[in-house]
């Protein structure tokens, strides 16, 4: 999980790089779902399995990529309109839900202990926000939004059929991003011609995200939800670096009390989780 979320951050901080440039996020979709698709498709031939498989379209499976494609437009939006260390510490509220999910859908135990962390933590991200205040952005309600997408495809992952392995959950998770896409960008009024740069950062940006999207179906469909997404986490610290050394971004007072917030939660979390799983 944490070399996932690592990854997962270097691609934001890519595909923020990209949007900087001009290029349309519709169009960023198309070409970053496309090509992990592809990727994936010739992972999943080089381990002998089959692209299609009849469980790719049970109905878990179409709510994942409805998930997935809720997640994907709406964050990397986010990306594109606010600053990378401000999407990221929202997107940190990810594991509280997923753990709050894990509990409603899947009956993992939760006591009110961490009920009471993850109430604290989404206290966090109100402090992110600062909704009616004059910090408060609209463009935040997409990271939010995001989360929510993310969350779900988390959740749902963990419901996929054993049958389908993980690189071929990949390919249909980033296939779903194309129609996506392409709907946004005729909206947007069409594509650009990317230059040579921009076409180097996308295919670093599919390559990592790939190797992240994998990284993060091992440790879902592996580990027990509320072990293994408090480690999300992890993704906002390197944000933060990247979002420093990249961007020069200098995040204010209110957000890193959020995030400071939110974090604490999850920490929580994962130690009431470690007390409370051998007496289960």
């Amino acid at each position: 999980m944490v070399l996932a979320m690592a990854g997962f951050a270097l691609e934001d901080m890519l595909l923020k790089r990209v949007a900087g440039h001009g290029m349309p996020v519709g169009q960023i979709l198309i070409l970053f779902g496309g090509g992990g698709s592809l990727l994936f498709m010739a992972l999943t031939r080089a381990q002998g399995q089959a692209i299609w498989h009849p469980a790719v379209v049970q109905p878990r499976m179409l709510v994942k990529a409805a998930f997935e494609v809720l997640g994907r437009l709406f964050y990397t939006l986010a990306l594109a309109f606010t600053a990378l260390s401000s999407a990221s510490a929202i997107l940190q509220a990810t594991p509280l839900v997923v753990v709050a999910g894990a509990a409603l859908i899947f009956g993992e135990r939760v006591g009110w202990r961490r009920w009471t962390a993850i109430s604290v933590g989404l206290l966090g991200v109100l402090v992110i926000l600062r909704p009616g205040l004059d910090g408060f952005s609209m463009a935040s309600l997409l990271a939010v939004a995001g989360l929510i997408g993310f969350a779900g495809r988390d959740l749902a992952t963990r419901a996929a059929p054993k049958v389908l392995s993980n690189f071929q959950l990949g390919i249909y998770g980033f296939l779903a991003m194309v129609p996506t896409g392409a709907g946004l960008l005729l909206w947007q009024g069409g594509a650009v011609m990317p230059g040579l740069v921009d076409c180097g950062q996308l295919v670093l940006a599919i390559c990592i995200g790939v190797y992240a999207y994998w990284a993060l179906t091992v440790a879902m469909r592996t580990g027990e939800v509320s072990v293994v997404t408090p480690f999300r986490y992890t993704r906002l610290v390197f944000a933060l670096i990247l979002g420093l050394l990249v961007f020069g971004e200098r995040p204010d007072a209110m957000t890193y009390l959020g995030s400071a917030i939110v974090v604490a939660a999850g920490i929580y979390t994962l130690l009431r989780t470690r007390r409370v799983a051998p007496q289960a």
